[in-house]
């Protein structure tokens, strides 16, 4: 799977320990930055993954930043990109289920390292369920067609 990763100050340890883990499984992973631990704006690393996803460049984004809220907001301003801050296996698993989420992210300052990578590696393996689900989420497709005029 080709995934776009990326993060701000606050997620950048987290990011690169998930980056490696991601080709160790053998992800193909671009990683968007950042590459300092100095202060930067998630909006920034947000915008990269979120027209990776957008566009189709890349399977899926992960993102992460001090709670994951605010990469969420900025990353789901691109059509079809459907960003969400998980906090665990379960919100993960369903966001892939239901949601056909395409982003995750993620907080550096709320959740080990440890459940960071069982929550991806649950986000991952989940297949969308399709169902009733698409419906709804071809609804959302529709109302960004209507925003975009």
């Amino acid at each position: 799977m080709k995934i776009a990763i990326g993060s701000d100050h606050r997620g950048y340890h987290l990011k690169e320990k998930l980056a490696n883990i991601l080709r160790t499984k053998g992800h193909e992973v671009t990683d968007e930055g950042t590459s300092v631990t100095e202060a930067v704006d998630y909006p920034d690393f947000a915008a990269i993954v979120g027209k990776k996803v957008s566009e189709g460049s890349v399977d899926r984004g992960i993102l992460i930043c001090g709670t994951g809220i605010g990469m969420a907001i900025a990353a789901n301003k691109f059509p079809n990109v459907r960003a969400a801050a998980c906090t665990d296996e379960v919100t993960a698993e369903i966001s892939r289920r239901h949601n056909d989420l395409n982003v995750l992210c993620l907080s550096a300052d709320m959740l080990s390292p440890r459940n960071v990578e069982r929550m991806v590696d649950i986000w991952i393996k989940t297949e969308f369920e399709g169902g009733r689900h698409l419906r709804r989420v071809e609804k959302i497709h529709q109302l960004e067609q209507e925003i975009e005029g």
